[in-house]
């Protein structure tokens, strides 16, 4: 049942994304422009709220606060060097200087990057169920904006759009193993559990203050600043509630 279940969340957190992704696509530009800087500033509240009133609490119940902490920041210079070697970053516009010309580096970065959303879910199940559900409405929440500008790079490069379709749902796989992976590997080392939900704090918090908020203050009259900090609050206000319903 419980491996049903991370099933179930891993392909949420995956596949289901994609093909969210593939029908905004077809929606025209103009509204897709009106509708990412909304959809960004909702990511950013669900990957901090997921971060800081989700994995983090549970992470410090069960080790020490300076090694947790620890963690977290060792996993942010992982994660920067990562988005400095393999591009593992989000775009969430059609025109990236990074991006534009580095289709198969996108696909890369994108099967490492669900790889870890995968770690993130199985070791949360491991948790809570609860957990698990909260940290995968955060990892939704945030891969459709980034698919959404992958999908527009690779087919502004000239990818047709059955390839892009096809690669992007080939790299979102990834999150299976990394979920299944996690889970069986921590039932027997769970005193690695409140680490590795560290680590995937920091996944989040880093793609929140490192990509989505500045990529917000590259174009603050795009999507009107004071919806975008309503619906940021919004975003950690959907976690915390979440959060409480299943205490």
């Amino acid at each position: 049942m419980i491996e049903f279940k991370l099933l179930i969340l891993s392909l949420a957190g995956s596949v289901l994304s994609v093909c969210a992704t593939g029908i905004f696509l077809f929606f025209p530009e103009k509204t897709r422009n009106s509708l990412v800087p909304c959809l960004v500033s909702y990511a950013t509240g669900t990957l901090l709220g997921a971060a800081f009133l989700g994995l983090l609490p549970n992470a410090l119940v069960s080790a020490p606060v300076p090694a947790v902490l620890a963690a977290v920041l060792g996993g942010i210079f992982f994660f920067l060097g990562l988005e400095k070697t393999l591009l593992w970053r989000h775009c969430h516009k059609e025109h990236c200087e990074l991006h534009s010309s580095a289709g198969t580096l996108i696909v890369i970065g994108d099967a490492l990057h669900n790889f870890m959303d995968g770690v993130l879910i199985g070791s949360a199940m491991l948790v809570s169920p609860g957990l698990a559900v909260s940290s995968t409405l955060a990892v939704v929440a945030h891969e459709i904006p980034q698919e959404t500008g992958d999908f527009a790079i690779m087919l502004s490069s000239g990818w047709s759009r059955k390839k892009a379709f096809a690669a992007n749902i080939g790299s979102s796989l990834t999150t299976l193993p990394g979920a299944f992976g996690a889970y069986y590997a921590l039932s027997y080392f769970r005193q690695a559990l409140p680490y590795v939900m560290a680590v995937s704090a920091a996944s989040f918090i880093y793609i929140a203050l490192a990509d989505l908020i500045p990529a917000a203050h590259r174009h603050p009259g795009q999507g009107r600043p004071a919806v975008q900090f309503l619906l940021g609050l919004a975003g950690v206000a959907t976690i915390a509630l979440f959060a409480m319903h299943h205490h």
